[in-house]
């Protein structure tokens, strides 16, 4: 007897006991113990075709996952494909398909696009937490009171208001922002400390490559002003060694908000930050600045 023939005699002779232990209700884990068989491909190739036993097929919830990602198998697709398909781990389908024939080797192009495939999935998903942890953020605020609307416009104002300082003596309220939710937070703030709509004044900041006549029209718009009204739009230079990302439809530069007659509201809001920071467990003795 030849080698090769004694091999294929071997494997042949290891096979029936395989199928006999398979038939005999033996899980895969308990034939590959009893036979010693550590490899799984061999061990795929002694079971090809021997279902198995009824107990092992225990129901679960990935049921309908683990027949789809099979047929899937079958049909010749990688893990990485079954993934973007299905959704699910590649532990799970390595679980549910490991009995199965591997498909053919993929070429580097198959190889790239499936790649990316996954990970345009993988972003969906991503994008899709982000989205739900924000909408729950969004609904554990509810309707603010005008207690929490006025310690909110003095935090913000602090923030990003205009403020005195010693070398440079500013007690006056202005405000600049380029976003619009953040312009109607201190608009109405305003309007709750009785600030009347006579004394505000409006002008834009904007880059002069933008489109300015768009942007004037939607700041006028958000603040119901006629935009007539408003100041002189301060230019920004372009610099074409620089390469600007606020660029796009989205982009509509800064708003400033004057209020005007307010050093007295100015030393208010100064008063009204220092009186948080001595409120808060952090701040207890905080004295008044300059």
């Amino acid at each position: 007897m030849t080698e090769t023939t004694s091999k294929y005699a071997d494997f042949e002779g290891l096979r029936a006991q395989a199928v006999a232990l398979r038939r005999g209700g033996l899980s895969r884990r308990q034939i590959r113990d009893r036979l010693h068989v550590d490899n799984n491909d061999l061990l795929n190739r002694l079971l090809q075709g021997e279902p198995a036993p009824e107990w092992t097929k225990r129901p679960r919830a990935k049921d309908d996952l683990r027949e789809k990602a099979r047929e899937l198998r079958l049909q010749g697709m990688t893990y990485d494909r079954i993934q973007v398909e299905l959704g699910c781990s590649k532990s799970s389908i390595s679980l549910w398909v490991r009995d199965l024939p591997k498909p053919a080797p993929r070429t580097r192009e198959e190889a790239s696009a499936i790649a990316k495939r996954g990970w345009e999935v993988i972003l969906q998903r991503r994008e899709q937490e982000r989205r739900e942890v924000k909408r729950s953020a969004q609904d554990e605020i509810g309707s603010l009171s005008e207690r929490e609307l006025f310690l909110l416009g003095v935090g913000l104002y602090w923030a990003e208001g205009t403020k005195d300082k010693p070398h440079a003596r500013r007690e006056r309220v202005a405000f600049v922002n380029s976003d619009p939710s953040m312009i109607q937070i201190f608009l109405a703030w305003l309007s709750l400390l009785d600030i009347a709509p006579a004394r505000l004044r409006f002008h834009v900041m904007i880059h002069e490559s933008a489109d300015v006549g768009s942007a004037e029209r939607y700041w006028a718009g958000l603040t119901g002003t006629d935009f007539s009204t408003f100041g002189k739009t301060t230019l920004k230079k372009h610099n074409p060694r620089t390469n600007r990302k606020n660029v796009g439809e989205s982009y509509r530069g800064c708003l400033v908000i004057h209020v005007q007659q307010s050093a007295d509201l100015y030393r208010r809001i100064e008063g009204w930050w220092c009186g948080i920071v001595g409120g808060s467990v952090f701040g207890h003795g905080q004295s008044l600045p300059g």
